[in-house]
């Protein structure tokens, strides 16, 4: 076939074409700005999603509570709690005797008692012998930081509850009977008073100085569960502290007729 014969030129052609074509093809760039923008929006969105998850606040529920300074005829006793999710993880006295053979009674004594403290989760903790007075000190300390986390535990649950749910339950009031002198001193009962029963009971004041800090520390604590327990006055007197005894049974009946039980 010769060069300059029409058909030739028209194969050239075609073939120039082609090339033309399959030359601009391959210049495109893969993805268009918008399919770019696109993938990149759906990335940050993933990340987005895995990361939300791990956001807000951290572990809930845990919080310290610091309980009332307890006298003792050594010094301050002081607890402080660390609760979560109504739970005590951990106890630790802030203040405790110190100071000559306080100091050894003290490293003794309170590492037992933070270790009872969140065993039994209350402050119904054994004495530990040779320390009594901390002891005594350390669990009056210890209710009352209890008391504090129990009340902020009914505070923070409160707005959850729809008034008419809360309405038909019976709300608890706490009730402080007649102080009541004996030859020792004066005993003086407190009540909480729930649904027309004894929730808790504990003595806001007792005999203290000498002997009477060891009477107290063993009787009140019993007293405190008998009358839970009994759900009235009518308690047994402990031994050894006849006179506390009764005292903290006339000022719980006290107690009693002003809650109206």
């Amino acid at each position: 076939m010769k060069k300059s014969h029409p058909i030739r030129r028209v194969l050239l052609a075609s073939a120039a074409t082609v090339s033309g074509i399959v030359l601009l093809l391959s210049l495109k760039p893969a993805s268009d700005p918008a399919s770019a923008s696109a993938q990149g929006a759906g990335t940050q969105g993933a990340a987005a999603a895995q990361e939300s998850p791990q956001g807000g606040t951290a572990a809930a529920g845990t919080s310290t509570v610091t309980g009332a300074v307890a006298q003792t005829q050594y010094g301050v006793v002081q607890v402080r709690l660390t609760v979560a999710n109504g739970k005590i993880t951990k106890a630790e006295a802030v203040q405790a005797p110190k100071g000559g053979t306080s100091d050894q009674k003290t490293a003794l004594s309170v590492p037992k008692l933070n270790q009872e403290a969140v065993a039994t989760q209350s402050a119904d903790i054994t004495s530990v012998s040779g320390a009594s007075y901390t002891s005594a000190g350390y669990k009056q300390s210890l209710q009352s930081a209890i008391d504090k986390m129990k009340a902020a535990g009914a505070n923070t649950a409160a707005p959850s509850q729809s008034s008419a749910a809360a309405a038909p339950a019976a709300q608890a009031k706490t009730v402080t009977g007649d102080v009541v002198t004996t030859e020792y001193g004066p005993v003086q009962v407190r009540i909480t008073v729930a649904g027309g029963k004894i929730t808790k009971a504990d003595a806001v004041q007792a005999p203290s100085g000498g002997t009477s800090d060891q009477k107290t520390a063993l009787s009140i604590p019993k007293l405190n569960q008998e009358a839970v327990a009994a759900g009235n006055a009518n308690i047994d007197s402990v031994s050894g502290a006849s006179y506390t005894s009764g005292g903290y049974k006339k000022s719980l009946q006290s107690a009693l007729d002003k809650a109206g039980g």
